[in-house]
């Protein structure tokens, strides 16, 4: 069995990991941290849990006790994990970070986005980005692992095969990009309230979100050179789920992009490339650690829209964080992850 450690547990990406965990037949969770809920049994604060955790309590994050695991995700605010990454690989134990802290390669970009220096800005080489769908091999011998956030999932596998083929105006991308509210977090924010965000919908961050140096660092890669994005996010009145709309001008008409998708995730256990002419819902992927796309050039120009969903906490957090736990010990990729989506 693999002994999993988690620290910040309390929060939605937390208690999701918990959730889907509970169904994994390797991995035994054997400490659970909270500095605000010290002692707390989980399924005191989360009845759901009952008959999976009874035995398990929060406790304040020690650093003994955590590296006597064999892997330990952070879900947790950003700059947590920055200072107990390094004492946890000293000892040997893996680290999967749900949080932005090791996403971004440049330490000065992250500071400038997230307003304090970086903490640990000499484990950002090795740290490797995971979204298996492009860094399969590199997952399996690594020590830390940096989670992709939820828009970043949506609008990078939905942009990729454009990109990796050159069929793309690079510098003229646009994500459309819609979210429930429990992307804001668990922490009460007025913002986040159900007279304020039910029936509403609003745009937020134009200027500028922190998951732009993400999704762009990410679409560099992809398309071997620089990328100009437009990326839009919106609060929408759901609790989860991501509805990415994406744009882009394509430079050859005469290529089958539905054929283009379907090759290049044929063997991907979690991306559903759907059948032309589809529009892929949120509410098809609730709990269900999958990307669903479908790809369309309305009037057959040479506009071509990508239609990307999945559920923020799932595919775009702790389901895709347990899928790369997967990979790391050599287990099927689909272990623990076979929930289907919930309906209606």
């Amino acid at each position: 069995m693999i002994k999993v450690g988690i620290v910040g547990g309390t929060g939605y990406t937390g208690v999701e990991l918990l959730r889907l965990l509970a169904q994994h037949p390797q991995a035994d969770v054997t400490v659970i941290t909270s500095r605000s809920e010290d002692g707390v049994k989980v399924t005191d604060m989360y009845p759901n849990l009952r008959g999976h955790y009874d035995g398990l309590a929060f406790s304040v994050p020690d650093a003994a006790t955590l590296g006597a695991c064999d892997v330990v995700f952070f879900a947790t605010p950003h700059g947590v994990a920055h200072a107990l990454a390094k004492e946890l690989l000293d000892a040997g134990t893996r680290v999967i970070d749900l949080s932005a802290d090791f996403r971004l390669q440049d330490a000065d970009e992250w500071a400038k986005w997230y307003g304090q220096p970086h903490g640990a800005p000499d484990l950002l080489p090795e740290a490797v980005y995971g979204l298996p769908e492009v860094n399969r091999e590199q997952i399996r011998g690594a020590r830390l692992i940096a989670v992709p956030g939820c828009y970043p999932t949506a609008t990078q596998l939905g942009f990729l095969p454009l990109l990796e083929n050159g069929l793309a105006d690079a510098s003229k991308l646009i994500a459309d990009c819609k979210s429930g509210v429990s992307g804001a977090g668990r922490a009460a924010k007025l913002g986040s309230l159900f007279t304020e965000a039910g029936e509403s919908m609003m745009a937020y961050a134009v200027k500028g979100h922190r998951h732009l140096p993400e999704i762009s660092q990410g679409l560099r890669r992809a398309a071997g050179g620089d990328v100009g994005l437009t990326f839009v996010p919106h609060l929408t009145p759901m609790i989860r789920g991501i509805h990415a709309t994406l744009y882009a001008t394509v430079i050859d008409t005469s290529v089958d992009l539905q054929a283009l998708y379907e090759q290049r995730y044929a063997e991907e256990p979690f991306v559903d490339v759907m059948p032309a002419g589809s529009h892929p819902e949120t509410r098809s992927v609730r709990g269900a650690n999958m990307c669903r796309i479908a790809v369309h050039r309305p009037q057959g120009g040479d506009l071509v829209v990508v239609l990307s969903v999945i559920d923020n906490l799932v595919k775009g957090a702790s389901g895709q964080a347990l899928q790369n736990m997967n990979i790391l010990f050599g287990l099927d990729e689909r272990l623990g992850l076979g929930n289907v989506a919930l309906l209606p």
